[in-house]
């Protein structure tokens, strides 16, 4: 009998993951034992640095780094990764296949809704993109940076006196935690992290064995919006660490829909465009919006994230 090691990061989001993506799988091929491993990142050890910080020093991703190291050892023959947290550039060996299907894409405001929150209330967040799209809608708020896997954020409503935190829905969901939403917060607003939503799932390149029986477990559709959204970010130059949201659609006309936006960190000012084409070249209709948000000053406003980022 075959074995195929599977490894993730430590969290319980990350096990629902690969639990997710294991179960048709195991029932599929039973000739095949799936054995998990779990993988500590820069960004598990550390939870108290900017997300920035810890990927400089791991001269890689916070998140993903260690584990992309422990599959080009051979450690492991597949990592589940949430595709938001990957780069959208693979290291030397390593290949992406198709993800298994998309979960919610949108991010979810937890402890209230957006009109009820007070004026200067205190919403939890880290990350750059929803810091900078909440005080696009809402320059009133006072947005406390936190850290952390999905219940230890949910906590700090407590814990810190929070009004309200700001999550993926997709983790929610997985983790049976979607009575925590107060709202679901709007597409057109709060487009999501490029790949939110879906599984980043990585293996060899050289690995045929591997990618044979996994590649059949790829949704085209999933695949064809998420190829969309990170050529997008990677024409940007961007990462997860930068103020860039992403929603790509299938239409009923079979036609790609691509909707792109870039936010300064305070807010004030946004670049945003759609744009649809053909479903069978993603990465063009990506890097076609990217320019057009260029020529809005996409440039300027991710420089000046950088920079206060770096600062912060």
């Amino acid at each position: 009998m075959a074995t195929f090691f599977v490894g993730s990061r430590a969290s319980n989001l990350a096990k629902a993951q690969v639990r997710e993506y294991l179960a048709p799988l195991r029932a599929r091929h039973p000739e095949i034992t799936f054995t998990h491993r779990v993988i500590l990142e820069g960004g598990d050890k550390d939870r108290k640095s900017a997300v920035s910080a810890v990927s400089a020093v791991s001269g890689g991703s916070a998140f993903s780094t260690e584990q992309e190291a422990a599959l080009v050892r051979g450690d492991v023959d597949v990592i589940v990764h949430s595709l938001k947290d990957l780069p959208t550039s693979n290291p030397p060996g390593l290949v992406l296949l198709p993800p298994p299907g998309r979960a919610d894409v949108r991010d979810a405001l937890c402890g209230s809704t957006l009109a009820g929150l007070r004026k200067g209330a205190r919403v939890g967040t880290g990350a750059p993109r929803r810091i900078a799209q909440l005080l696009a809608v809402r320059p009133d708020l006072n947005v406390i940076p936190i850290r952390g896997n999905v219940p230890p954020r949910l906590k700090k409503l407590e814990t810190m006196g929070l009004d309200a935190v700001v999550l993926a829905a997709a983790g929610l969901r997985r983790l049976g935690l979607e009575s925590a939403v107060g709202e679901f917060l709007p597409l057109d607003l709060f487009p999501p992290s490029p790949g939110q939503g879906a599984l980043g799932i990585q293996i060899r390149e050289d690995n045929t064995a591997v990618r044979e029986i996994l590649v059949h477990a790829g949704d085209p559709v999933a695949d064809a919006t998420v190829r969309a959204e990170r050529a997008m970010l990677a024409e940007l130059h961007g990462g997860c660490s930068v103020p860039v949201g992403a929603h790509a659609e299938i239409l009923a006309d079979g036609s790609l829909s691509l909707l792109g936006q870039v936010t300064s960190l305070d807010g004030r000012q946004r670049a945003t465009a759609t744009l649809a084409g053909p479903s069978d070249d993603p990465e063009k209709l990506g890097a076609t919006l990217a320019m057009r948000l260029i020529d809005q000053g996409a440039f300027t406003i991710l420089e000046g994230a950088r920079v206060l980022s770096a600062v912060g």
